[in-house]
């Protein structure tokens, strides 16, 4: 059976990881900028019963501010400068707060809240070169403001500040790079195909919208050939599933020695592979794809000491003279691909119609 991608779910594995990868930041962003809101306007209503009306103004232009922020989160393009505009002066008002007069001895426990916010929202990177600097100074103003205690009980107070803030620096970075780590992991497992190890389905849609745009804008040529191995279900019912799997690792093993570095190697389905040849027109890329046919088919596959004969159909489209966009060259290639097997398979099949073919085994 052909592949025929559905825009709809062309992308679907890196899509939906990079989907609730964007929903989940939305919402923990929107959940901070919600909570701060809260948070500020029930500081603003204590600093009104304290009589302090300056502040007390600046914290409900604040706090309208930030829940308004956090109704606008989920309609926004680039999440980017929303975190910088919410970090910068959220960071700077917690510093403010442990040096302004007669300000509370125990403020300064806000500002363990930093890392934690920077790298949640920024990730190691970024985060740190956000916060390091906003941690350092705050602890410098704060020494500066209440000078350094001589006496052992102060000095342990100062200890389980400072280690305490370290650590939380310490944490929150091992876990963010842990965090980083396992999403790259993730989305190496979704733009690879687990068996042979070629681009899966998704990434190779994905490369193949993506060269289109890139040829749309600088006039380059490509060519999309689809390949469907011949005679596959034979290999499974004589030799076991186990055959089969060696053979297409086989075939990507094969095909992969004659690609160029610019091109696209991809699992479709099945035992149907796609080829992207980037920088290439028809006539250009039909030696290399007779030249991989061949060598397909002069190279068995060796099952224990079993050799197996192994060959594919090709069908080639070329970008823009067969079609120009995704679904359109698929929707040739595969028509060449069907023409392919019904003249007797293993053979190429462009829009020139040429046809290379040896006899089936």
């Amino acid at each position: 059976m052909s592949f025929r991608p559905n825009s709809k779910t062309g992308n679907d594995g890196i899509a939906d990881l990079a989907d609730m990868q964007d929903v989940g930041q939305r919402s923990l962003v929107r959940m901070i900028f919600a909570s701060t809101g809260l948070t500020l306007g029930v500081f603003c209503a204590l600093q009104f019963m304290a009589g302090n009306y300056l502040l007390a103004s600046f914290e409900l232009v604040a706090t309208v501010v930030v829940l308004w922020g956090a109704w606008r989160i989920p309609r926004v393009r680039n999440l980017l400068p929303w975190i910088y505009l919410y970090l910068l002066p959220t960071f700077s008002f917690l510093v403010y707060i442990i040096i302004v007069p007669q300000a509370s001895k125990t403020a300064f426990v806000w500002l363990y809240s930093i890392p934690v916010l920077s790298y949640l929202l920024l990730g190691r990177r970024r985060g740190s070169q956000l916060a390091l600097p906003f941690v350092v100074g705050a602890c410098l103003l704060y020494l500066q403001t209440y000078s350094i205690p001589v006496d052992t009980r102060g000095l342990i107070d100062l200890g389980n500040a400072v280690f305490c803030g370290l650590l939380i620096i310490v944490f929150v970075h091992f876990y963010e790079t842990r965090r980083a780590s396992a999403y790259q992991q993730l989305e190496r497992m979704a733009r690879t195909d687990a068996l042979t190890g070629v681009a899966s389905r998704g990434s190779f849609q994905q490369s193949l919208e993506q060269s289109i745009r890139e040829a749309e804008r600088s006039h380059a040529k490509l060519v999309l050939v689809i390949l469907d191995v011949d005679h596959f279900k034979m290999v499974n019912d004589q030799y076991g599933h186990e055959a089969g799997d060696q053979a297409l690792r086989h075939i990507c093993n094969s095909l992969s020695q004659r690609l160029r570095i610019t091109d696209t190697l991809g699992r479709l389905g099945g035992e149907e592979f796609g080829l992207l040849l980037r920088n290439t027109d028809g006539e250009g890329a039909e030696p290399l794809v007779e030249v991989l046919r061949a060598q397909l088919c002069s190279q068995p596959m060796l099952y224990g000491s079993q050799p197996i004969r192994l060959s594919a159909t090709f069908g080639l489209a070329e970008w823009p003279t067969d079609g120009r966009t995704a679904e359109q060259l698929y929707r040739c290639a595969d028509q060449h691909l069907y023409r392919g097997k019904a003249l007797g398979r293993n053979r190429l099949v462009g829009r020139s119609m040429s046809e290379v073919r040896v006899s089936d085994y």
